[in-house]
């Protein structure tokens, strides 16, 4: 009877796991999250913040996950070349991201690589737009989905996993950008 019973379990966790991995296998190659807001600061005030990787922990949605976080800059102070790594704990894990484009005011490309606790790559972007007096700021990232990607992305979508983080990141740097712009330094700066 519990011969039985065993096989019988067993059948049903083979087949639920054949099920998931077939779903699995119809599951985009890629993703794309993307968030945006307004916020009174200039486009070129948002544009100096963003290009230069010394003030992302003013803004960053992930800088909490490890107040110990060990982070290096490397190549120019901003701008293309740009880069900033981190490594933190569990939570924060490891990675690099690098400006690999800029088109001041209005838009930069990002190479984000991570390295713990899983690898991969992908391009981060941000679009900034002018808007009235102020901006329209759009966060974006475009990755590809491996097999373990695709598995997991039937229980949790890459779209709600980091799509909050993105909102309370833009919220903070509509707050930053906008106190960047009623700064001496920032005001002289503008034409």
């Amino acid at each position: 009877m519990l011969k039985r019973i065993a096989l019988g379990l067993f059948v049903v966790i083979t087949l639920a796991v054949v099920i998931i991995l077939a779903a699995a296998a119809t599951r985009p190659a890629t993703y794309h999250v993307e968030r945006s807001i307004s916020t009174a600061a200039a486009p070129q005030v948002v544009f100096d913040v963003l290009n230069d990787f010394h003030r992302f922990h003013e803004w960053s949605p992930w800088q909490h996950l490890d107040p110990h976080m060990k982070v290096t800059f490397d190549g120019p102070p901003s701008g293309v070349g740009s880069s900033y790594a981190w490594v933190g704990n569990g939570e924060a894990g490891a990675g690099k991201m690098t400006i690999t484009e800029t088109s001041p005011p209005t838009a930069l490309t990002l190479k984000l690589e991570f390295l713990q606790p899983f690898a991969s790559t992908c391009a981060v972007h941000y679009v900034i737009a002018s808007d009235g007096t102020g901006s329209h700021i759009t966060w974006g990232m475009d990755g590809s989905n491996n097999y373990m990607s695709k598995v997991m992305s039937l229980f949790v979508s890459m779209d709600k996993m980091i799509g909050k983080d993105f909102e309370t990141g833009l919220t903070a740097l509509k707050q930053v950008a906008e106190a960047s712009a009623t700064t001496p330094t920032a005001q002289s700066a503008r034409p």
